[in-house]
């Protein structure tokens, strides 16, 4: 299995995972729910019009981390795709966004993952990197 397919294959069964971003000089971390592959890349879905948008906007480096038996941390930059296409794949993916999102709506906003490293831990085996 691809790097970039395992990393999204683990926050899917993972379901919700933080993503920290920077506000100023303030880590700012919330849930987040999406992964989803398109074209080759990994992306991530929010509004336009939350905070994070603007952090990502102002500083693109984050840090997710999820946990479901043993854990994933990804770093990397979040670019954003103004494609309808990418938003409209990312809303077929996760319908149940279609309640407060539609592709071109001015705040729906997919970004995805720019020099992406992912690793794997767990307490019974060495971490494990991959890049994608």
């Amino acid at each position: 299995m691809a790097a970039i397919d395992e990393v999204c294959e683990f926050l899917k069964k993972v379901g919700t995972y933080y993503l920290a971003t920077t506000d100023g000089d303030q880590p700012r971390v919330r849930p987040f729910g999406t992964a989803h592959i398109f074209e080759g890349k990994l992306y991530i879905q929010s509004g336009k019009k939350k905070d994070v948008a603007k952090q990502i906007e102002a500083n693109p480096k984050f840090e997710i981390c999820g946990f479901k038996g043993q854990w994933i941390r990804v770093s990397g930059e979040l670019v954003e795709d103004p494609r309808i296409e990418a938003q409209e794949s990312m809303l077929e993916a996760y319908p149940s966004l279609k309640k407060m999102y539609a592709a071109g709506d001015g705040n729906t906003v997919v970004y995805y993952i720019k020099n992406g490293v992912a690793t794997f831990s767990s307490f019974t085996e060495p971490p494990r990197t991959v890049e994608f």
